[in-house]
């Protein structure tokens, strides 16, 4: 087993070994989408929100007037997949308000869904630059069965994720580019930030954790360069270049402002011009005031579903999506009297409950290194070393990140739902791949064979729990084995 590198250093890619790295990619990818496609038009109904989503997004096309308590985009895209697949053959149904087939209203979800775990796993690598950890957690996210239901029917999480993440990487590309390539690259990350403001207004955590970062960065590197004025900086130092994310104290207030403020609110915008022009009930202004106050009148209890937020870090409420009880008029030929058909909105259990203990470690990291850095009893050779050290930034990437995305949860009273963690739970998964990962490469074989059980049990724990992400038919006994508490059901 390879032994972990030099401190602060970073593995390159091995041109040899690239055809298999892209070909694990590939294989993410094939995995990602053939789960999401699968049975896509298996249920001709609306499910969940699909009552909302799908009808607002045919509204469009229609061009029939609506109240709706999001910003308009999520539903633009699935509008858009309905427009391309009409005139396509399939069962059909009028529930959305016109014959659609459940298939024309899923299969951008799907789509879109696909392509998360290589975002996810494009983010991992840009931490990193370690081919394992960016195949690692790729993988791993094509085993979450939370993203993977949200992506297979007419809802808009999907959406905002994507956009959110996507919006993250470009920005971590961005911090690697020349300063005139930079501005592009933090531009397009500008655009895709507020793209996922306007699809759900919480969106905007992902811009947020950018901001947290950005002033980390500069305190920093104001710290370190107090540190350097106060000690004869020596080779070991010098032998330590800044890492990627340390670079982010160069960026300018009035980048921050330009193109990570401005750039965001101007898409948020003009994304809303399309909706405008068929909703003229209201103006801009209006709408905003009319979802600020929809968003408030929904109860705590509003929902048989409903969870607060900290229920999520153990996925204590997962969410009801489909189910259907359907009688076996022969139950004499060896065959269930009863079949149950459920889709879950669910996570793996494994993974899900792994990734929230990874980022307790992962606070536990930043609490340890936190203490170094401001302890008197540290040499200043030694703090700058830490903030020169990659795993440092990791660990403050992914902690600004979640915070970001669960914090703002505390203070809403209003009904929430588990896929409201979905933000929040890419960098627990992100952490969990990055502990993983070290692990494997330690030179300790109880630390190699310990993760491997535990990426073996997360394989399992998916398969077992497949048939309710995709709605196989169980008879009663197997659906309620895979109910485990009372309050899954």
């Amino acid at each position: 087993m390879q032994s972990e590198p030099p401190y602060g250093s970073i593995e390159e890619p091995s041109s040899r070994n690239i055809p298999w790295f892209w070909l694990g990619i590939f294989s993410i990818f094939l995995l990602s989408a053939g789960l999401r496609f699968w049975g896509l038009s298996q249920f001709n109904t609306l499910v969940f929100d699909e009552v909302h989503f799908a009808q607002f997004a045919n509204n469009y096309l229609i061009r029939k007037t609506f109240f709706e308590n999001h910003p308009p985009l999520g539903k633009y895209f699935i509008a858009i997949g309905i427009w391309l697949t009409q005139g396509i053959p399939g069962e059909s149904n009028t529930l959305a308000g016109s014959a659609l087939t459940p298939f024309s209203y899923r299969w951008m979800n799907a789509l879109v869904g696909s392509f998360i775990p290589l975002i996810i796993a494009g983010i991992a690598y840009q931490l990193s630059k370690r081919r394992s950890y960016t195949l690692i957690a790729g993988f791993l996210a094509a085993l979450d069965g939370l993203f993977l239901v949200e992506s297979r029917y007419a809802l808009i999480n999907v959406y905002l994720v994507m956009f959110g993440l996507l919006g993250q990487w470009l920005f971590l590309l961005a911090l690697e580019r020349s300063p005139k390539q930079q501005n592009i690259f933090i531009t397009l990350a500008g655009i895709c930030f507020g793209a996922s403001f306007a699809v759900k207004w919480n969106g905007l955590a992902f811009l947020l954790s950018v901001y947290l970062l950005w002033i980390a960065a500069k305190i920093i590197d104001f710290l370190q360069t107090r540190w350097q004025t106060q000690t004869e900086v020596n080779s070991l130092i010098d032998n330590h270049p800044k890492t990627t994310l340390q670079k982010l104290a160069k960026l300018r207030l009035i980048d921050i402002v330009s193109e990570l403020g401005i750039v965001p609110l101007i898409i948020y915008i003009l994304v809303w011009i399309p909706h405008l022009q068929l909703n003229t009930e209201m103006n801009f202004w209006q709408w905003q005031k009319y979802l600020y106050q929809s968003q408030n009148s929904v109860g705590a209890d509003a929902h048989p579903y409903c969870s607060r937020w900290y229920t999520w870090l153990l996925m204590l409420r997962p969410v009801g999506y489909y189910f259907q009880s359907v009688k076996n008029p022969n139950p004499s030929l060896n065959q269930v009297a009863e079949t149950y058909y459920d889709v879950h909105a669910i996570g793996n259990p494994i993974l899900w409950w792994l990734s929230t203990g990874a980022i307790t470690v992962i606070i536990g990291l930043f609490i340890q290194k936190f203490i170094i850095l401001t302890s008197n009893l540290v040499t200043n050779e030694r703090k700058i070393l830490l903030v020169r050290d990659h795993k440092f930034w990791i660990v403050l990437y992914l902690l600004a990140n979640y915070i970001a995305n669960l914090l703002p949860w505390i203070s809403v009273t209003r009904c929430t739902f588990l896929y409201h963690y979905m933000g929040a739970s890419v960098f627990s998964l992100l952490a969990i791949a990055w502990l993983i990962e070290r692990c494997l490469r330690s030179p300790h074989l109880v630390y190699q064979l310990t993760t491997a059980f535990m990426i073996f049990f997360i394989v399992i724990s998916f398969l077992f729990w497949l048939p309710i992400y995709l709605g196989f038919p169980l008879s009663p006994i197997e659906f309620q084995s895979r109910m485990w508490f009372r309050s899954w059901y």
